[in-house]
């Protein structure tokens, strides 16, 4: 089984949504989640887990001994699952990284908070530091969130029809490919009429040459890579 363990001062956020639909149905079979409070892992009477930024500034930030307490308690000594960081400061979490986690044993998340985290940290427990976007968010909870729903909808049998894990935004290096269904018209707009011909020869083309124009129009970082991985054998958009 799946197994996140993720530390955060608000419990009771998780598994929050992931507790409804797909992930919820398979919370329990193909994975597990629990909570870790770092306040349990305290030593005053008041469970402080922040204290003043050294060096002076506003907020607080999260103490190092505390965290790290905490996080031993989580994984001991063999866990072998990846210790994740969610941060504004960290790598842009991808489709990549999300298959590749979900396809191990599971992963403990650290949910910062106030101002952060004591950077020393970071390396005396071997953290991943993850973004989920250039946006600063009240705790990293919202972040953990979204990796673990990222991660489930791919775990095996979650997901209704497997093909809807590869066929869909970054699969292949691309945005998702436009998708319509019934009714035929809607307001004067039809459904294309490549996906109601029957030539499935020629609706994989039309998808392939969207799901590349719009790549090229919103996303031209991708769509560079795109390009650069396939050697220029990609749809020019022109």
């Amino acid at each position: 089984m799946w197994r996140a363990s993720v530390l955060t001062i608000f419990p009771d956020m998780f598994p929050g949504p992931l507790g409804l639909s797909l992930a919820g149905r398979a919370l329990g079979q193909a994975w597990n989640v629990e909570t870790v409070d770092p306040r349990d892992h305290a030593t005053d009477r008041h469970r402080s887990v922040d204290d003043t930024p050294a060096g002076g500034g506003p907020g607080m930030v999260m103490r190092v001994d505390v965290l790290a307490r905490a996080i031993d308690a989580a994984a001991p000594e063999g866990d072998t699952r990846p210790r994740l960081l969610m941060t504004p400061r960290g790598a842009p979490l991808t489709q990549k990284r999300v298959r590749e986690l979900a396809a191990g044993e599971g992963a403990v998340i650290v949910c910062g908070r106030f101002e952060g985290v004591d950077d020393r940290l970071v390396a005396a427990r071997g953290l991943e530091e993850v973004s989920v976007g250039d946006v600063v968010l009240s705790g990293g909870e919202i972040g953990a969130l979204v990796l673990l729903d990222a991660c489930v909808r791919l775990l095996p049998g979650v997901m209704g029809h497997p093909e809807s894990g590869t066929e869909e935004s970054f699969s292949a290096g691309l945005l998702e490919y436009p998708q319509y269904t019934r009714p035929q018209e809607f307001e004067g707009r039809e459904i294309p009429a490549v996906l109601t011909g029957g030539d499935h020869a020629k609706v994989s083309r039309w998808r392939r040459e969207q799901a590349e124009a719009a790549t090229k129009a919103r996303r031209p970082d991708l769509w560079a890579a795109y390009v650069g991985l396939h050697d220029g054998s990609a749809t020019k958009g022109e």
